[in-house]
């Protein structure tokens, strides 16, 4: 996943205004010992400041506090931009793959709303994209899913990057 993804450095991260973070998802994880079970919990957190910037964090812990306090702190780790258009959507039409999960992620009209799942919606919302059409297919693994989102907005290129790539003034 990391290959694809060009994060924020701390310079640009220590610019930003205020981040703001959604849990995703906890998990609760058990292990049977000779006294019983002991129980660990995982938090999936996704953090942002829903204009343009937005974050995946996991954390795992022995109580749920511990667990989402280290997946709010890794989210603001993983930071990366995202190109939003003036009218709040994604510059064009998207898709990406994160293990069994696929992610579909289609511009809308101004007025449209986020159409999309409870992972899907929280990255979309952080990330400042206001009128977007998704779609998963395959797995609905929250984390997975999740994953896949961050991906496929990591591929979204602008109009100016495209003609800076091929050598066109627009």
């Amino acid at each position: 996943m990391t290959e694809q993804i060009r994060y924020l450095d701390a310079a640009e991260v220590e610019q930003l205004s205020t981040l703001s973070e959604v849990l995703v998802r906890i998990n609760r994880c058990a292990v049977v010992v000779k006294g019983g079970r002991r129980f660990s919990f995982s938090a999936l957190s996704v953090s942002g400041n829903r204009e343009g910037v937005v974050g995946l964090g996991f954390g795992k812990g022995r109580q749920v506090p511990g667990a989402i306090e280290k997946a709010a702190r890794d989210s603001r780790k993983h930071l990366m931009r995202v190109p939003v258009t003036e009218g709040g959507s994604i510059p064009h039409e998207v898709e990406a793959t994160f293990g069994a999960s696929r992610v579909r992620l289609v511009p809308a009209a101004p007025g449209t709303g986020i159409i999309a799942g409870a992972a899907v919606r929280a990255v979309c919302e952080m990330a400042g994209v206001k009128n977007i059409l998704t779609k998963n297919y395959g797995s609905t693994n929250q984390v997975n899913v999740v994953k896949a989102a961050l991906l496929a907005l990591a591929q979204l290129r602008t109009p100016k990057d495209v003609a800076a790539l091929r050598g066109v003034e627009l």
